[in-house]
């Protein structure tokens, strides 16, 4: 399996600055490429301490990056703003999610998606609103929004139900343990906020459930949600009417995968989901501080078909063994040493570039962040593809 891309750019970690990551990308109505990444400051590397959305721009498509500058700083009240995404509005204008971390009276962590926008792509912002109307923990990663070809705007976000999670209201049912998926929708370009799509209930009575999630418009309007779990797979509903009604949660069984999100996305020709294939593996003795499985090594998985050829629902393998998968895989990262999670994507001229946490030589995943750009030339001569 062959290793491609290079780097165009690292994010480390030094004093000061203990965590990079998180990021998402959306390209310039100047052409240029704006990266936006969770910065933290201070001296502690937890989800819930000190840090701000970040960024940075390249004019060569993603050859070089100018200097890192804050895009939107935590307001007074906040532990923290974490795991950004950015789009692109329907009405022109940049959007941007985020999750707003605080602490109750009680000491608990309130963890809520917020979104705003801007006019002038990046230097102004509207005033943040809750994408949720109700507080609690949710887990909105980054560069998981999407907007569809209908215009609606669309963020997927997994809610802890566990009385013992970061955030729990006291007196209020917990018909779940884990976290269940919650979607928010607006039709107005982000200024109202919808949350009448179905709840995508965990199968699973843990503490993990369903985390995470990312969401997939297929060219039809179906939609496809996956989401990390602690059973070795990624996850999935799928909805053949817009978002009205979702199928029972089953794994996927090409994408093994430890406690860490995936994300797929539609680029050029090909559709591409960056995911860890390596999940509960009883030989497997490396671990995460957490004592997870590592994050590692980190693959993509290639798709000509608009991403049908990764439902295994009603998959009929060729000798009992996912050739025509395996053989559309490639890695991004083959040292198993080092961990590597978050993902994000964009397109640009002549192939594409994902980010995502590095460990850089840490024991922790979520340290440094790095960039590649892969050409679609050594894709397809990957693939086999003249």
């Amino acid at each position: 399996m062959k290793t491609l891309g290079k780097e165009v750019l690292f994010l480390p970690i030094g004093e000061g600055n203990p965590r990079n990551g998180e990021g998402s990308f959306l390209r310039l109505k100047d052409g240029s490429i704006l990266f936006s990444y969770t910065e933290y400051y201070g001296d502690n590397y937890a989800d819930h301490a000190t840090a701000r959305i970040s960024a940075c721009i390249s004019t060569d498509e993603g050859e070089s990056w100018g200097k890192p500058f804050v895009l939107i700083e935590k307001d007074a009240d906040a532990e923290n703003y974490m795991s950004s995404s950015l789009v692109r509005l329907p009405d022109g204008n940049l959007g941007v999610f985020y999750l707003r971390n605080t602490v109750t009276k009680e000491g608990k962590v309130s963890c809520v998606p917020f979104f705003c926008s801007s006019a002038d792509e990046g230097k102004t912002f509207s005033a943040p609103i809750a994408v949720f109307a109700r507080d609690g923990f949710y887990c909105g990663v980054n560069d998981s929004a999407i907007v569809t070809r209908g215009g609606r705007v669309i963020l997927a976000a997994s809610m802890c139900n566990n009385p013992n999670c970061e955030y729990h209201v006291e007196g209020e049912p917990a018909p779940y343990i884990g976290h269940d998926l919650h979607f928010a929708y607006s039709d107005d370009s982000g200024k109202t906020w919808h949350e009448d799509m179905p709840v995508v209930a965990s199968p699973y009575n843990d503490p993990v459930g369903m985390q995470e999630p990312g969401i997939y418009e297929y060219e039809n309007g179906d939609l496809w949600v996956y989401a990390r779990t602690g059973y070795g797979f990624q996850y999935e509903a799928r909805s053949t009417d817009g978002g009205k009604t979702f199928s029972t949660p089953r794994p996927n069984f090409f994408f093994t995968s430890p406690e860490a999100p995936m994300r797929v996305k539609r680029l050029g020709d090909y559709t591409l989901a960056v995911f860890n294939p390596n999940a509960y593996q009883p030989m497997r003795k490396a671990t995460e501080l957490w004592n997870t499985p590592k994050r590692t090594p980190l693959l993509c998985a290639v798709s000509t078909d608009d991403g049908r050829s990764f439902d295994t629902t009603d998959y009929v393998s060729a000798n009992g063994a996912y050739r025509g998968f395996r053989d559309r895989l490639f890695l991004i990262e083959d040292d198993e040493s080092e961990s590597y999670c978050y993902p994000e994507m964009i397109e640009v001229e002549g192939g594409f570039l994902v980010g995502y946490y590095h460990s850089a030589s840490t024991p922790m995943c979520l340290a440094a962040t790095k960039i590649k750009k892969i050409t679609w030339t050594e894709l397809n001569a990957a693939l086999g593809i003249s």
